[in-house]
């Protein structure tokens, strides 16, 4: 069993492996575009270059505004789908600007129907005294 023991064992610091250093790559980049002048770039690639989309197991996605957008699908696609999603928003903040307008118009008509009645009572109280 001892021997079992000591055969198992292995030295903490004793292992001497030490691998030898990899050579520093010669190119960081074998794509050859970043070497050319705008204008060949252009020429290569056009000048719209236009959103990245990809095509994953028949599902054609594209991105648009920071997010991933399916253009195949169900009925309403997603890009419908974020279209109406941002009109939504838009119209509820219409809506409640709409609302706070007419609670300050509210408030406006309030006050100047109490000084029409402060004015009325006044000039009830003028004639009387005449």
């Amino acid at each position: 069993m001892e021997e079992l023991k000591r055969s198992l064992r292995m030295p903490l610091f004793g292992n001497t492996f030490s691998p030898k250093k990899t050579p520093p790559r010669k190119s960081a980049s074998l794509s050859s575009l970043h070497t050319l002048d705008r204008s060949t770039r252009e020429i290569e690639l056009g000048l719209e270059y236009g959103p990245p989309a990809l095509n994953i197991g028949g599902q054609s996605l594209k991105f648009e505004d920071g997010q991933w957008l399916s253009e195949t699908g169900g009925s309403t696609s997603n890009r419908e789908l974020q279209r109406l999603k941002k009109r939504n928003l838009q119209l509820e903040e219409e809506n409640n600007l709409l609302k706070l307008k007419i609670e300050t118009l509210m408030d406006m008509l309030t006050e100047t129907t109490v000084e029409y009645h402060m004015i009325e009572k006044e000039l009830e109280d003028l004639k009387s005294q005449h």
